[in-house]
């Protein structure tokens, strides 16, 4: 086996204009709504299952990957809820952090419930009182879902090659706010809630720009929100990252909000079948 590099560890394999032309032509109508759910109940799951945000970040890439890499007749057969599950429970068992099938499956289950708080399950919002007869999860139930959260994570890692390495830009960010001379946990809280909205944006721009692009977006919207003052020439060039992508890492990182709202609007009309 070849050695890693130092270099990939700080870089990330990102899709070609083919790959993503390939996505849009075989997009039906909902399909971006999907993802989006798809992202958005992978995040929630890693919440509730205690998880760091590195894991979560992490579960969403892969996921991303494996639907780029995919076409949708290769993924018949299993729910789009399937492949969340199997994206976080495969991220959380390469780190340092791993979770049971048990405690992946319970958590589904109740995102999936009448007892949901998410807003793409329960549009107006979940009951007063939870009824944990709407969850439970018998042991018959269990252990098919158990068999195919594993065949959901074999084709996962099959439609990524195999490669689970992600690098992600939150250690960068701080590291690149540390070389400008930046001290604000105001500002930091605020680039982190960028690059974490960030994995929810319908452009996959995670796959689309490196790390080091990501950490300079987010923190050239943070400190412009917070009015924050950064150095007056055109820092983001000593960090490897050009005028074009930054604007477009700008609107893109201002735009997810907008974009989350229309999608919850979407939902009261009309209901998602992620199950």
């Amino acid at each position: 086996m070849a050695p890693v590099s130092a270099i990939e560890y700080l870089t990330n394999p990102l899709v070609t204009a083919d790959q993503l032309i390939k996505l849009k032509t075989l997009d039906d109508e909902d399909a971006p709504s999907i993802r989006f759910a798809q992202f958005q109940l992978t995040s929630a799951a890693g919440i509730l299952l205690q998880l760091s945000q590195e894991v979560i970040a992490h579960a969403i890439i892969l996921l991303q990957r494996f639907l780029v890499s995919s076409r949708p007749g290769d993924r018949e057969g299993f729910s789009h809820k399937a492949y969340t599950a199997a994206s976080i429970h495969l991220a959380a068992k390469i780190s340092a952090t791993p979770v049971s099938p048990r405690s992946v499956i319970n958590v589904y289950t109740y995102l999936m419930s009448k007892s949901s708080p998410l807003r793409l399950v329960n549009p107006d919002g979940a009951p007063l009182e939870s009824r944990p007869q709407d969850y439970y999860v018998s042991e018959g139930t269990y252990e098919r879902e158990r068999q195919r959260l594993f065949v959901c994570e074999s084709m996962i890692l099959a439609g990524i090659g195999f490669d689970t390495r992600v690098a992600l830009p939150y250690t960068l960010a701080l590291t690149y706010m540390q070389a400008l001379g930046v001290s604000s946990t105001k500002l930091a809280q605020r680039v982190f809630e960028h690059l974490n909205a960030g994995l929810l944006s319908p452009q996959l721009l995670y796959l689309t720009h490196q790390p080091n692009a990501l950490a300079v977006g987010a923190l050239y919207l943070a400190a412009r929100e917070i009015g924050a003052k950064l150095v007056e020439q055109n820092w983001w060039e000593v960090f490897d990252v050009n005028r074009e992508d930054l604007g477009f890492l700008v609107l893109s990182y201002g735009s997810v909000a907008n974009f989350a709202e229309a999608e919850a609007s979407k939902w009261k009309q009309k209901s998602l079948i992620l199950d």
